[in-house]
């Protein structure tokens, strides 16, 4: 009798052929783009040309008079609340236009064709007005304001959903265009920065970058003919997040909105709850079904890029390698609406390794562009930019190889992390992973080929802390649906 080996159930090392892999190679997958339903309108929407604007008129007779067209809405025709929510970046401008590429009004027509022509025939009547750009500028601005009246509420779902909340251990005043003001951190930086041998300063600075994905923002919604809901078909990362702010928005009761996810062409943080506000309320409005496929013109005006930032290190360090102190300050431009990146940030840039004494200052600067979000984890890769190019630099100013240095300071699990209250890692594999890299052939023989250079970087992301379910069932004929 010959003994079968055992079935492995591990995938690690394995090639796994994709469940939607043929589908999407030849074509045959659907995205939101390609719904067509009955009785559908395209929408194309009419954007601000202006970074900062009063509207004086929307003149839409023309667009009207366009064979196809059914209807151009403004911000007067849409069953929204009155004061829209700052993740509703794209409902339409109401007297002002606070960025380039804010939508200021909607055209909806029986083919897409119809709708472009009713969209180039719409007549915006602007009064340019002052604007700020720099942060730093903005920063200690007293005249011109992103919002004269009052800035809108915190908006906390990229950095939430990611990473969950970080608090910080001082909130300061805010007002004028400086949208959040943070400190974290222990010890005395001071004393810190005294007794190291070397005190190393740096700024780094990144800029907004969009993701860039394959396919643009999407998104239909179509009215239940049966009753007061409402479902949307939408390419979309977070299903969830996009029905409760589009309840939030509409009025309507969650249970209510019904949000499909289709198959999504890319989308790095930047897919929920941007268009799909726009396209329901233009579905309510008109009581037919509304598709909005974005082009990738309007996709990149009017959709949320990763913020610049601006950062500033001041880090001790004793001649051995050990770290003694971090001093930073974090100038984030968040563009019109806060994005609630200063503890996320924090936590990663003073998080990855031990340091005695720490302060890290946040500063979240509104400016007249596009409201910023996540792009591959909000503010990781512009904290993690700027710490590990520092630990470069250290090193090799003190002559050490740039693995051991990070080996000899990395944090482990009881090291402290920068949040309100006395926060430490549990368990984290940062050490395990350096050791490994240690033994890599790659690193060990790095320098070896003339033109090829390696280099090293330490990253990490804690986990978000949306709950989820899961329902399997059996279904008569032997089949299982698992709702989750």
């Amino acid at each position: 009798m010959t003994s079968r080996p055992a079935a492995t159930t591990t995938y690690i090392g394995r090639r796994i052929p994709l469940v939607d892999g043929k589908e999407k190679v030849t074509g045959a997958a659907r995205y939101p783009a390609d719904l067509r339903l009955p009785g559908m309108l395209f929408g194309r929407p009419v954007l601000s040309p202006y970074a900062h604007a009063r509207i004086r008129a929307i003149r839409t007779d023309r667009a009207r008079q366009v064979p196809g067209v059914v209807a151009v809405l403004t911000a007067a025709d849409l069953p929204v609340q009155p004061e829209p929510t700052t993740r509703s970046r794209l409902i339409l401008a109401r007297d002002r236009v606070v960025f380039r590429g804010q939508p200021v009004a909607l055209v909806l027509a029986e083919n897409e064709f119809a709708a472009r022509d009713g969209a180039d025939a719409v007549e915006v009547d602007y009064e340019p007005l002052r604007l700020v750009v720099d942060p730093l500028v903005a920063l200690t601005e007293r005249e011109v304001l992103v919002w004269p009246g009052g800035i809108p509420g915190e908006r906390r779902e990229d950095a939430d959903v990611h990473a969950g909340p970080v608090n910080a251990a001082e909130q300061l005043a805010v007002g004028g265009n400086l949208a959040a003001r943070a400190v974290f951190g222990w010890g005395d930086v001071e004393a810190g920065l005294a007794e190291a041998d070397l005190v190393l300063e740096t700024t780094y600075r990144t800029q907004f970058v969009h993701q860039s994905y394959l396919e643009p923002h999407a998104a239909a919604a179509v009215l239940d003919p049966l009753g007061e809901g409402i479902t949307v078909y939408t390419s979309t990362q977070g299903q969830y997040i996009v029905r409760d702010l589009i309840a939030d928005i509409v009025g309507l009761p969650k249970t209510a909105v019904r949000v499909v996810p289709l198959k999504i062409g890319g989308g790095f943080g930047a897919k929920y709850g941007t268009l799909e506000p726009l396209v329901v309320a233009a579905a309510l409005a008109v009581r037919r079904p509304v598709l909005i496929a974005l082009t990738r013109a309007e996709d990149l005006l009017a959709t949320t890029p990763a913020p610049a930032t601006t950062i500033r290190l001041k880090t001790g360090v004793r001649r051995d390698g050990t770290l003694t102190a971090l001093d930073a300050d974090v100038y984030i431009d968040s563009g019109v609406y806060r994005a609630g990146l200063s503890g996320i940030m924090a936590m990663l840039l003073g998080g990855y390794y031990r340091w005695p004494n720490l302060r890290i200052q946040t500063w979240e600067i509104l400016t007249n562009k596009a409201a910023t979000g996540a792009y591959r984890a909000p503010g990781a890769p512009q904290a993690t930019f700027a710490i590990e190019s520092q630990m470069d630099e250290l090193a090799q100013r003190l002559g050490l190889d740039p693995l051991e240095f990070r080996l000899r300071n990395v944090a482990g699990k009881g090291d402290r992390i920068p949040a309100a209250t006395d926060r430490r890692w549990p368990e984290i594999g940062a050490a395990a992973c350096l050791a490994a890299i240690r033994d890599h052939p790659i690193w060990r023989n790095r320098g070896r080929r003339a033109g090829r250079g390696v280099g090293l970087a330490l990253g990490g992301w804690p986990g978000g802390l949306g709950p989820a379910t899961a329902v399997c069932r059996l279904e008569e004929d032997g089949t299982l649906q698992l709702h989750v």
